[in-house]
């Protein structure tokens, strides 16, 4: 078993290409199961199988649950990534953090007002018991600047849709 260690803080020194440079790319498929609908009766996989799981609409909007969602899978990616940008934050201007920092995403399904149609909204808790708030408040901060998912949510973010497999 390997043992996990933390990404190197080089990962925050400025990049200066000018074009974007690709670090990961994972793929996940999901299909429409049951239902043939992916977001009642789904499953979502990566193309590695560390990621296979069932998807279920929420019992809140009718489903019968029993499954995650795309708003929970959401709500994990943003939490994991922000947790994980902090931390390299912290590294770099030599902050301990506590060995309880927990970042809570809720992320809410919702009807947007500007089109009728849908939505997501997202709220971070950041708990970092023991750091002084002034401290806390600006570890934050820079951790906006650089998290790749408060950017894309920030920002929005570059995406393509391709048809395939047709006749």
């Amino acid at each position: 078993m390997h043992r996990t260690t933390r990404p190197s803080v080089s990962l925050l020194d400025p990049y200066t290409g000018s074009e974007p440079l690709p670090l990961y790319t994972t793929t996940v498929t999901v299909t429409g199961g049951e239902a043939a609908h992916g977001r009642s009766s789904g499953h979502a996989r990566s193309t590695t199988g560390e990621l296979d799981v069932s998807l279920r609409l929420p019992v809140e909007l009718g489903g019968v649950g029993g499954g995650t969602n795309p708003e929970q899978l959401f709500a994990a990616g943003f939490a994991a990534c922000f947790h994980g940008a902090l931390t390299l934050v912290a590294m770099r201007r030599r902050v301990r953090l506590p060995p309880d920092l927990a970042i809570t995403a809720s992320a809410t399904f919702q009807r947007d007002p500007v089109d009728g149609l849908f939505a997501i909204a997202l709220d971070l808790e950041v708990g970092m018991p023991g750091v002084g708030a002034t401290a806390a408040r600006e570890l934050v901060a820079e951790t906006e600047a650089i998290c790749p998912y408060a950017k894309m949510a920030r920002d929005g973010i570059q995406h393509v849709v391709r048809v395939t497999g047709t006749v």
